[in-house]
């Protein structure tokens, strides 16, 4: 990604396309994400410090060029995001890089608002579909005298909502030889946890993307 990047960078800005015409965008991207007010989430029923976790995402959009200044972007995604948790241990127990993985299926809608040639700010709607979602971590101990090691996955699929509703707000860069750099942030909407917490607030997803782009002409 940084080598597409500095190829980018010693281009000059590009103009966007022509109101009437549409593009198609293969892209690519890697962030963090995490899920708030995560510390409700129990862990082998202990509550541990919430922390991001590494995200990607990858797929590809179709843009239609409205106006000068106004483009219309759709895409479908597959994102592996999530949040984590730091390490545990007592005793002889210890749990490392334990992790709420999730999957998902987005389908985004922005606007492309261009400010500038090749800039543009971005805003819009974007729906989610679950398609896994796994509570993992390796837990270590000893048995006998001897170290044990054991990566565990739970599965979390029923006590997920398996819908989610997210607001994307970034900025992109189009660059004369059509790539383009990405960035965004995702700001859940919807609770994560299928049932509520008494007394505790619902835990929602959050992730920041850089992705690279490449558009076609359609």
């Amino acid at each position: 990604m940084l080598a597409v990047v500095a190829m980018m960078v010693t281009t000059n800005a590009k103009a966007q396309y022509e109101p009437g015409t549409w593009s198609l965008k293969p892209t690519a991207g890697i962030g963090v994400s995490y899920i708030s007010d995560m510390e409700s989430i129990p862990v082998e029923s202990t509550k541990l410090d919430s922390q991001v976790s590494i995200a990607a995402t990858s797929g590809v959009a179709v843009e239609y060029q409205a106006t000068n200044f106004l483009g219309i972007e759709a895409g479908l995604l597959y994102t592996v995001q999530g949040g984590g948790w730091k390490d545990y241990k007592s005793g002889d127990e210890k749990i490392e890089n334990p992790r709420f993985q999730l999957q998902y299926i987005h389908v985004p809608v922005v606007a492309n608002i261009y400010v500038a040639k090749g800039l543009a700010l971005k805003t819009g709607v974007q729906l989610g579909f679950m398609t896994n979602s796994d509570i993992v971590f390796t837990y270590k101990t000893k048995m006998d005298g001897y170290d044990t090691t054991i990566d565990t996955s739970i599965d979390m699929m029923k006590e997920c909502n398996k819908f989610d509703v997210s607001i994307p707000i970034g900025i992109s860069y189009e660059f004369n030889s059509h790539w383009v750099i990405d960035a965004r942030f995702n700001l859940g909407l919807t609770k994560l946890n299928k049932e509520s917490v008494s007394g505790e607030k619902d835990s929602k997803n959050g992730a920041i993307f850089i992705s690279v782009g490449h558009k076609f002409d359609l």
